[in-house]
């Protein structure tokens, strides 16, 4: 089922093979039917992850990121759209010579070659995939089907299967329950894949008598089930799999026998990861106001950036979901160390915002806005400041008097919602003395974006001579990317999205600033 675990799990493989010195990578496979996360409602499925060359890709690709410490490409999140789109436009041209086109083999040919050309375009040791989704469900049969073909067609040393299943345990028995785990794996067995490992999510790890009755039932060794039990923090979960000894297992299921020497980059990982663990006695309180905050998984990236930046400093980030909409007392704000607002779309909760960022400058509390955030913090400067008669974003209010924030010319005339934002890694240039060059220790740095509205240029010198500077810029200065007020104790604004660039061990640089600059 979904949140079971699958993106954490397909993280800590790869991390294992990667600190075994194997080239590796990790595929997201969605079965829905949108052709990307971009169009998806943060709250119905997470945040949308912004990828370096511009895809709005599954929050599992983030996990792969932080973990592996590199970039993933947006060819890495395939989704039943994609799939479909190619083969219904290779039908087309024609390409099918006449064929009937059919799921068999048409679609599981796409799904198998485009795993394949993954691994071989980027010549990696291992590409480790997940499979969204949950078996039986009718959308993912496709993908299961090409993924046994592929273990067919590259035989059981090239092509390995992990199931993840749960094991709960009933407050009133108080046992290990297996029937969940035997259900799926005779379910997955049915449509033809028998699991090499079985990975069972439970609170507590599992006990020996349970790993034997699920190997019994499930047609695996008891060694071949691992106990994926709740850890501090997910970084732990590496550890947790290779002192069940999967990577020995793994390589010796490849016929690779003997390359199994991963000492040598486990202390800087486990220090890390050791790190991560919360510093109770140094803690740090952050108000996230947003619009999406009755699922914590809306802002993992930011969330995980901020715990980043904790860990670096040695403190605990305890961070409160603050629904910007539902604010009545501004004053309950008073009680963090900093003010976080979060990227968003639209006019729901903006109000909200524009007076939260408001306050944080009246009050001097250390305040971090991105993308939406910025854009609001900007707004609210010019209404109380500027005194700028129904300053908005056209955004909010199409027919605002002041739009101090506007569409991108560009955007003017689009129509599609998906994959159409101003999106990826972009060049910006930092302008010397200033807090952002401070922060971030040079003139130009490369940021993702994912954004349609942007800072009106109109109106950026009646701010600059009233105390809020744009300290950064983008386009040959068409674009501002960074606003930054010098006598506040900490207030920037980013139009880009910080988060996505944020590794552990490696915080982000502006988080790293606001982190520091709420703990003081």
């Amino acid at each position: 089922m979904s949140g079971l675990g699958k993106g954490v799990m397909t993280s800590s493989v790869a991390k294992l093979l990667q600190l075994a010195n194997q080239k590796v990578s990790c595929v997201k496979i969605d079965p829905y039917l949108n052709f990307d996360a971009g169009t998806m409602n943060p709250v119905a499925h997470g945040e949308v992850f912004v990828t370096e060359d511009g895809g709005e890709c599954d929050m599992d690709i983030g996990n792969y990121e932080r973990f592996l410490n590199q970039n993933i490409p947006k060819n890495h999140n395939i989704t039943t759209a994609q799939v479909y789109s190619s083969v219904i436009e290779s039908e087309r041209k024609g390409e099918y010579l006449g064929a009937c086109v059919q799921i068999i083999p048409h679609i599981t040919d796409e799904i198998k070659n485009r795993i394949r050309t993954i691994a071989k375009d980027e010549n990696l040791d291992f590409l480790v995939v997940e499979c969204g989704g949950t078996v039986g469900d009718i959308e993912s049969l496709p993908f299961l089907e090409a993924l046994r073909q592929m273990r067919v067609e590259e035989g059981p040393k090239n092509v390995l299967f992990v199931h993840v299943t749960l094991a709960p345990s009933l407050d009133v028995v108080g046992e290990q329950k297996t029937k969940p785990t035997q259900h799926s794996v005779q379910e997955l067995r049915r449509i033809g894949i028998q699991p090499d490992f079985l990975a069972v999510r439970c609170t507590q790890p599992l006990e020996e008598k349970t790993k034997k009755k699920i190997a019994l039932f499930t047609n695996v060794t008891s060694e071949d089930v691992l106990s994926c039990h709740d850890a501090k923090t997910i970084f732990e979960v590496p550890q947790i799999l290779y002192d069940q000894g999967i990577l020995d297992f793994i390589f010796t299921k490849f016929g690779k026998v003997g390359m199994v020497n991963a000492s040598a980059n486990w202390d800087d990982w486990n220090r890390i990861a050791e790190s991560m663990v919360n510093h109770k006695d140094q803690k740090i309180k952050i108000a996230m106001v947003g619009k999406y905050v009755t699922l914590a998984d809306s802002y993992v990236s930011v969330n995980q950036a901020l715990k980043h930046a904790g860990a670096k400093l040695g403190k605990s980030v305890i961070i409160d979901w603050i629904d910007s909409e539902s604010i009545n007392d501004y004053n309950q704000l008073s009680d963090f160390d900093g003010i976080l607002v979060p990227g968003g779309f639209g006019t729901r909760g903006s109000e909200g915002i524009i007076k939260t960022a408001n306050f944080a400058r009246e009050n001097n509390i250390p305040y971090l806005g991105i993308c939406f955030g910025f854009q609001l913090a900007a707004i609210a400067f010019g209404r109380e400041i500027l005194k700028l008669e129904d300053a908005n974003s056209t955004e909010i209010k199409k027919d605002a008097k002041n739009p101090v924030v506007d569409l991108l010319p560009e955007q003017k005339k689009i129509s599609d919602m998906g994959g159409s934002l101003r999106l990826g890694g972009h060049q910006i240039t930092i302008k010397p003395n200033t807090i952002s060059q401070v922060i971030y220790e040079s003139n130009s740095i490369k940021k993702r974006h994912r954004h349609r509205y942007e800072i009106n240029s109109n109106y950026i010198e009646e701010f600059e001579k009233n105390g809020m500077i744009f300290s950064a810029e983008s386009d040959d200065g068409k674009r501002m990317e960074i606003l930054e007020i010098p006598s506040h104790k900490f207030y920037l604004g980013v139009q880009f999205h910080p988060e996505f660039n944020s590794r552990p061990g490696f915080p982000e640089k502006a988080f790293l600033s606001f982190i520091e600059a709420a703990s003081k």
